[in-house]
């Protein structure tokens, strides 16, 4: 997307219990991030989009890793990224060791991840450094087993049998892999089908919601997004016990008038801040929940404990045409994005 200027709107609006200031404007839009572009790749019945820029992770912890890293190194990677909780979204990070020494890619060496779940399948998506070595990858491959496509691009399938043997329960979604080298991604499913059908199903340049909440995440080094219906069920005060959920009723009740969430956005920053964004069907029902939620994020938080200025700086609060964005500075010791991306959430509520 273009950037593009706009007009600052209106106001200042002080928040409940809170120094923070809330203020809805018009404000320059951001180039599309890695996670935007990556969008694009996602099947369109995707319901959960779990991001993890790991090029950018590694530069944020400081790390010079490769193809050639060794298992100890991989897993040195996912200890300092999960202490930055830069770690959630991944489908890799339990098996993450045993692929490198395996299949000779991880965390260690992949540009990006993108782990889809909707109800027709699940993906991997993982993008390629240019300068990957594509032919020791399809070799890795034939090492380990997998059946290898009679077409440069089909799907090499291994199976579930095949991951037990190699060792260290290697998750189900690198059953079959497609290598991708026009475009240098690495592709995985448990299913081999579904797999080979990826491009048909493809989100495109799809403009909705979700991508609405996503772009406004700006350069996201880990982030999860949603659906409307999906956030409205993952992050749902129902998911809390009945005395939470009283408690919910009456802080929503008293904070003012809260929309449906159209799209739904969390995303840890470079340097440590967290954005959220929800994308909402107008631009007065952004401008709305603006003063609303981030009354709720100013105050309890029923269903996790404690408060959100236990785990949280409140930022700044900008409703920009239909999408409302909440900067979020975490305190020491806390793991906010995690708390954000699995409910239930108060301030999230639809």
């Amino acid at each position: 997307m273009t950037p593009r200027r706009w007009m600052v709107l209106v106001v200042a609006v002080a928040v409940l219990a809170a120094a923070a200031v809330v203020v809805v404007w018009r404000l320059r839009g951001e180039d599309p991030s890695r996670f935007s572009a990556a969008l694009a790749l996602a099947p369109a019945s995707t319901e959960r989009y779990s991001w993890t820029d790991w090029a950018g992770v590694r530069d944020e912890l400081g790390l010079d890793l490769s193809v050639d890293s060794t298992p100890d190194e991989v897993t040195d990677l996912l200890d300092q990224a999960y202490d930055h909780d830069l770690v959630q979204m991944t489908a890799l990070d339990q098996s993450a060791p045993n692929i490198q020494r395996a299949l000779g890619f991880s965390p260690a060496s992949i540009d990006w991840e993108l782990f889809t779940q909707g109800r027709d399948g699940a993906l991997v998506i993982m993008g390629l450094p240019a300068s990957y070595d594509i032919g020791r990858l399809r070799e890795q491959l034939r090492s380990a087993g997998f059946a290898e496509p009679k077409e440069a691009d089909g799907v090499w399938e291994g199976g579930v049998d095949l991951l037990e043997r190699l060792g260290g329960s290697i998750t189900p979604e690198l059953a079959a892999l497609q290598i991708d080298e026009e475009d240098h991604l690495l592709v995985g499913s448990d299913d081999a089908a579904f797999l080979a059908q990826r491009t048909d199903l493809a989100r495109g340049d799809e403009d909705d919601a979700v991508a609405e909440a996503v772009a406004a995440t700006g350069p996201a080094l880990s982030a999860a997004a949603y659906t409307g219906d999906q956030a409205c069920s993952a992050l749902a005060m129902s998911a809390a016990d009945p005395a939470d959920q009283g408690r919910a009723s009456e802080l929503i009740k008293a904070a003012g008038e809260v929309h449906p969430i159209a799209g739904y956005a969390s995303a840890a920053l470079p340097g440590g801040d967290v954005r959220v964004a929800m994308a909402f069907e107008t631009e007065d029902q952004a401008r709305t929940d603006a003063d609303t939620r981030s009354r709720l994020a100013a105050g309890p938080a029923p269903g996790q404990g404690g408060s959100f200025p236990d785990r949280f700086r409140l930022g700044k609060v900008v409703a920009s045409g239909s999408v409302l964005t909440m900067e979020l500075h975490p305190l020491a010791g806390t793991f906010v994005l995690s708390d954000l991306t699995s409910g239930p959430v108060l301030f999230a509520t639809c």
